[in-house]
């Protein structure tokens, strides 16, 4: 008898004590046994509102410890402190004081994020700065251990929540939103503290707007019986985005070389470049996907997150069908505040010196604080110098700040900056392009093109060697759409078969383009925070050097057949995330339809096939750490 209680006691000790080791991921068995309870006992009473939504948010809070332990306890601070801010701010009577209380808690709430996120950067900042010799520790955990009286709790190093990003840009909008008059506050704190905790989507998104969900709390439950085969599909889709094609490329193929590019060959670092474009977004989309459809089984419904990307025709486009929700959060509540398409404000400026400091302190060069002020003086003098063209500049300027803030909040980290400064750089770029005639993009692309190569001949380097083969490449696409538009008129490219060429043209380029950038991306992450910028940095040079240096071509068939199963996986996924949408939704609908012993087999199956693709150590969602 007294071995059945240890064993019961046993099982009690780690259902309820964080697993470092075993969080509750999706792609886990822990999370579907987890949630194949949760969604026993919320069959139970899911017509009674109230108490759904407090069963679901005590639930959440469980999810959220058993994925991020002691870190619960921050959010119930962001929980409790938003929900009463909130109040706040709708009984100032005065709209200074409302304004006040608002940037109060908009400050506490990213300050908590940058602590977080950017401690060793700012500590690297100020030792340099003053040649201090401060340390970077732990201030949450140095507070637990003082107030339970122990050593339990890690100090010597901060580590960032899991979704901290996430919930803290939702409780911002929610603030912010409050006080602009476009929602009232949620008056129940359990209703509020769901929202906010929705386990689904707490800790990789999509960020959720209170406009979005509060209006679904009080709705009766209704899932259908075609409802329900949506929500399985898009489990079934997230799985098999992530096991078999997110995780089967990183581990075979993509982190192999990320981690030592010098070790493979420049046609395997530009293949790993690309498998890793479709690894993040099968891996991000993928956990959209699975927190879609488990959030529809309980009959709520989250925000579109992605739409294709990859079929964005510029860089404006792919901003618009990539991770959505934080690209709408980032134009309601940065570019817009800062002037949007009207016209700069004192924040259009501040962030751009404050982001060109950043810079040079990470690069550690005077060259780039020169390069910076010699860009921001011909801007201002292009400003002052065409009055008409003031509005336009100051635009393109905003825009520019809200995507490399964009890449800031993904990371202090100078990959971050070049990456978040190389999608805005594209966005400009493409705003101009659209608007000039077709003989003046053809003598532009000539010009680059010709420009690149005398670099790369006179002044060598795999960097110029690696560019001028991609503007090769862009001018024969360009000198060709020109002939045609030379000899067949403005009719030819108007044609179905000329808008089909031309679309299919565009979204290749956005597609390396997009990937380029990745590669400051990828660099990046997955780092120790104190030695980010020097690794990333060095990655990100030797890949570049190993794709921009001489091939050996001969041994390219042979490198094929080695990696075959990766570049025919990454083939196939491609060629899906291309389908005609409304292919797509088709198949989803007849899926839907299926008799439920048939979809039960299927989903079997497709069980059985991810089984096949799954590693010795499951892969963390990449978004869990931003």
């Amino acid at each position: 008898m007294t071995g059945v209680w240890d064993v019961i006691r046993e099982f009690l000790v780690n259902l309820f004590s964080f697993d470092q080791a075993h969080p509750l991921l999706f792609t886990q068995f822990y999370f579907w046994a987890f949630f194949a309870i949760v969604f026993a006992v919320f069959s139970l009473f899911h017509s009674k509102t109230l108490l759904r939504n407090s069963y679901l948010f005590f639930c959440s809070l469980f999810f959220y410890y058993k994925t991020s332990g002691i870190f619960l306890v921050l959010l119930l601070f962001v929980i409790v402190y938003n929900f009463f801010a909130a109040k706040w701010v709708r009984r100032a009577k005065r709209n200074s004081l409302k304004t006040a209380l608002m940037l109060l808690s908009v400050v506490i709430d990213l300050g908590i994020l940058a602590y977080f996120k950017y401690a060793y950067f700012l500590t690297d900042v100020v030792n340099n700065l003053f040649g201090t010799s401060i340390v970077v520790h732990d201030v949450l955990g140095e507070l637990l251990n003082g107030l339970t009286g122990t050593s339990a709790f890690r100090v010597d190093a901060i580590i960032l929540p899991v979704g901290i990003s996430f919930f803290t840009f939702q409780a911002v909008s929610y603030i912010v939103d409050v006080k602009r008059g476009r929602i009232e506050p949620v008056s129940n704190f359990l209703d509020f503290g769901f929202y906010l905790s929705f386990f689904p989507q707490l800790v990789a998104g999509p960020i959720v707007r209170a406009s979005e969900f509060i209006s679904q709390l009080r709705k009766p439950y209704n899932l259908s019986r075609r409802w329900f085969g949506i929500a399985v599909f898009w489990i079934l889709n997230g799985m098999i985005k992530k096991i078999v094609l997110s995780d089967y490329l990183a581990v075979n193929f993509a982190d192999r070389v990320f981690e030592n590019p010098l070790m493979y060959s420049g046609f395997e670092n530009l293949s790993a470049l690309f498998c890793y474009s479709l690894q993040v977004y099968a891996d991000f989309s993928g956990y959209t996907d699975i927190a879609t459809g488990v959030a529809m089984l309980m009959g709520f419904y989250l925000p579109k997150n992605f739409n294709s990307p990859y079929k964005a025709v510029n860089t404006q486009q792919f901003w618009r069908r990539w991770h959505m929700t934080l690209s709408r959060w980032l134009k309601d509540y940065l570019y817009i505040p800062l002037g949007g398409n009207r016209n700069a404000t004192p924040g259009t400026f501040i962030v751009i010196i404050a982001i060109a400091l950043i810079a040079v302190f990470l690069s550690g060069s005077w060259w780039v604080a020169l390069g910076v002020a010699l860009v921001a003086a011909a801007i201002g003098i292009w400003a002052l110098k065409c009055p008409d063209k003031r509005r336009k500049i100051t635009t393109n300027i905003n825009s520019f700040d809200t995507m490399l803030l964009g890449g800031m909040w993904h990371g202090a980290s100078w990959n971050f900056i070049i990456w978040g400064g190389l999608n805005g750089l594209g966005m400009i770029i493409y705003k101009f392009w659209s608007s000039w005639s077709m003989g003046f993009k053809t003598a532009f692309v000539t010009g680059v093109t010709v420009l690149v190569g005398a670099l790369a001949k006179f002044a060598p380097a795999p960097v110029w060697n690696m560019f001028f083969v991609w503007l090769v490449v862009i001018w024969a696409g360009a000198m060709l759409k020109y002939f045609c538009w030379l000899v067949r008129g403005r009719r030819a490219a108007s044609s179905k078969a000329g808008k089909w060429l031309d679309s299919a043209w565009a979204i290749a380029q956005t597609f390396i383009f997009i990937t380029f950038t990745r590669l400051f991306f990828r660099s990046g992450s997955n780092l120790d925070p104190a030695e980010a910028n020097i690794q990333a940095w060095n990655t990100a040079k030797n890949m570049v050097n190993q794709i921009g240096s001489a091939w050996d071509l001969t041994l390219v068939p042979a490198m094929i057949r080695q990696h075959a199963a990766v570049l025919a996986l990454f083939v196939f996924g491609m060629i899906v995330h291309w389908l005609p949408e409304r292919f797509k939704r088709r198949y989803r609908i007849s899926f839907a339809r299926l008799p439920l012993a048939v979809m039960a087999l299927v989903v079997a199956l497709a069980v059985l096939v991810m089984y096949q693709f799954i590693t010795a150590d499951l892969q963390s969602f990449i978004y869990f750490q931003f």
